[in-house]
């Protein structure tokens, strides 16, 4: 199987504890992602991507794999049914560099799929869910990303 990697950079009106908090608090997540990350994000703990709708679903599910607050959070990203086949994981690194008034945010997902629909899931929602956090974190409202979706 053959796999990629994207890399995605913004820079951020913001502190690196807010940036972090805004990632890990299920609060503020679905105020910007219409979505909640759910952990105690401890080293070896799952976390899950749930969506904010009635039914609460889990979209995304994982493993934390290294956690250093304010500044890197790295963990295992993959759909729910594939949650025990480890070889349909991908991984998700979020690096913070502050940046004088500002913040470097690098995310990179790697160890995924050449291809695969997660690969084409990610290349749409990766910058769609940053310039929502982005404004969130500079302006205090969300972009209405999940407007863009078009009903099946």
């Amino acid at each position: 199987m053959n796999q990629t990697k994207h890399i995605y950079v913004v820079y951020i009106a913001t502190t690196a504890d807010k940036l972090w908090k805004a990632i890990t608090d299920r609060e503020l997540a679905r105020q910007y992602w219409g979505h909640e990350n759910v952990s105690d994000w401890k080293v070896g703990s799952r976390w899950s991507h749930v969506a904010a709708e009635p039914a609460r679903p889990e979209r995304i599910v994982g493993k934390v794999i290294e956690v250093t607050p304010p500044t890197r959070l790295v963990m295992s990203w993959a759909d729910p049914k594939d949650e025990a086949d480890k070889s349909q994981h991908s991984r998700v690194t979020f690096d913070i560099e502050p940046l004088d008034d500002m913040v470097k945010l690098t995310v990179t997902h790697d160890e995924l799929a050449a291809g695969s629909n997660m690969e084409r899931g990610i290349t749409k929602g990766w910058p769609l869910v940053l310039s929502s956090m982005k404004s969130f974190l500079e302006t205090g409202k969300g972009l209405d990303i999940w407007a863009t979706k078009k009903p099946a």
